[in-house]
């Protein structure tokens, strides 16, 4: 068993002897390549499609590239161990602009609802790409990231635990509903020894969870939990300190509100307005995480998850300082991850199998050893 302070920030460090072990043998994909590409731009269509239905979102263009100054990236974890890509830009400048690649549209998308001027119950959805360099590549994590990366305003009244699940829910049903019509477009979809795609998630607080497997640390609780009592889960309350000392996994402080009080389990306070969808791969036969999402930050929650992140000097940023003087709106928003929502629907054991990018030698050579061949 691995420690608890282990797996606290992203995806950890392994090694490959490890993924060695942990990747399928005997796996046959159930689609050629070529069916599989027509597959994935189908569940892009339909998803993109659905979600802005369903949602009351409208498909915007979003930043490759951002101002390092601006504050905007995204910096994943609270305890700056995933850096992002930086460089200066702009030939013939006297000062060249310091410019970083993003690595996740979170805090621009809340910014850009005030661009757009997105009344309550409007928002935006992006096909957004992005680096994350400082990640082990494996089979489900690449330094190539692509998401729906979506936002939505909201008014202070839908600032709680059953807005957040009803919306979780919506996006659910839109990407069930996107492997059934997969299926039954590509019906060797239907050919593998696989159970059908959960059409119910279910949602426990990482309190909760802790609660049942008090001794083990995160991704073991979460296997726990997809393979002992639901397939499909949204793990609510991620980031704030739970019971036993440590955060369910850390979060960055200056988005997704996990500090405001909710409920009361078994008389423990439980925190936090924001949550991952995990699921149960039946190829990989390993926890898979597809979206995370939440209700941003107050000015006030701001303020006191800065504090707590010891990351105060960030208020003096524009981006900051706009959400401190009310200058964009409360919102409720996520990343959906297409390249993993891809390998889940269309059953995959792979992330290179849906996506071209790069992967280290060895990675694809265990791969081949296994009849797994990424797309390059």
């Amino acid at each position: 068993m691995t420690s608890k302070t282990a797996d606290l920030a992203g995806p950890g460090i392994s090694t490959y002897e490890e993924v060695a072990k942990a990747l399928p043998s005997g796996y046959t994909p159930l689609l050629p390549p070529k069916d599989r590409a027509k597959a994935i731009f189908r569940i892009k269509q339909f998803i993109e499609e659905n979600l802005c239905r369903e949602l009351g979102l409208f498909m915007v263009p979003v930043p490759l590239i951002v101002s390092r100054d601006s504050g905007v990236n995204d910096y994943l974890d609270r305890d700056g161990s995933r850096t992002p890509v930086e460089f200066p830009c702009g030939l013939g400048l006297e000062k060249r602009i310091d410019t970083q690649v993003v690595q996740a549209a979170t805090k621009w998308k809340r910014m850009a609802l005030a661009h757009f001027d997105c009344d309550a119950g409007e928002g935006l959805n992006t096909d957004m790409r992005a680096v994350r360099k400082d990640y082990f590549l494996d089979h489900d994590h690449s330094a190539y990231v692509d998401q729906w990366d979506w936002e939505k305003v909201i008014t202070p009244a839908e600032r709680n635990l059953d807005y957040l699940k009803s919306t979780v829910e919506t996006i659910w049903s839109v990407l069930y509903e996107a492997g059934q019509m997969a299926a039954k477009d590509f019906p060797a979809l239907a050919s593998g020894d696989y159970p059908p795609i959960p059409k119910k998630l279910e949602f426990f607080h990482a309190e909760e969870i802790l609660k049942r497997f008090p001794d083990l640390p995160r991704t073991q609780r979460e296997t726990k939990m997809i393979t002992e009592v639901a397939p499909a889960i949204f793990i609510v309350g991620i980031g704030h300190v739970l019971d036993d000392g440590y955060p369910h996994e850390m979060r960055a402080a200056d988005y997704d509100d996990w500090i405001t009080p909710t409920v009361e389990i078994d008389g423990t306070q439980c925190h936090g307005l924001n949550g991952d969808i995990l699921v149960w791969n039946p190829v990989t036969r390993r926890r898979h995480e597809l979206t995370s999402m939440g209700i941003r930050v107050t000015p006030e929650t701001l303020v006191r998850q800065l504090e707590e992140a010891g990351q105060q000097d960030f208020l003096e940023l524009p981006y900051h300082q706009a959400l401190m003087n009310a200058e964009i709106p409360l919102s409720i928003g996520g990343g959906i991850g297409q390249s993993r929502t891809y390998m889940y629907l269309l059953r995959t054991a792979h992330l290179g199998e849906v996506s071209v990018t790069i992967w280290p030698e060895e990675l694809k050579k265990i791969c081949a050893e296994r009849n797994i061949h990424v797309l390059e």
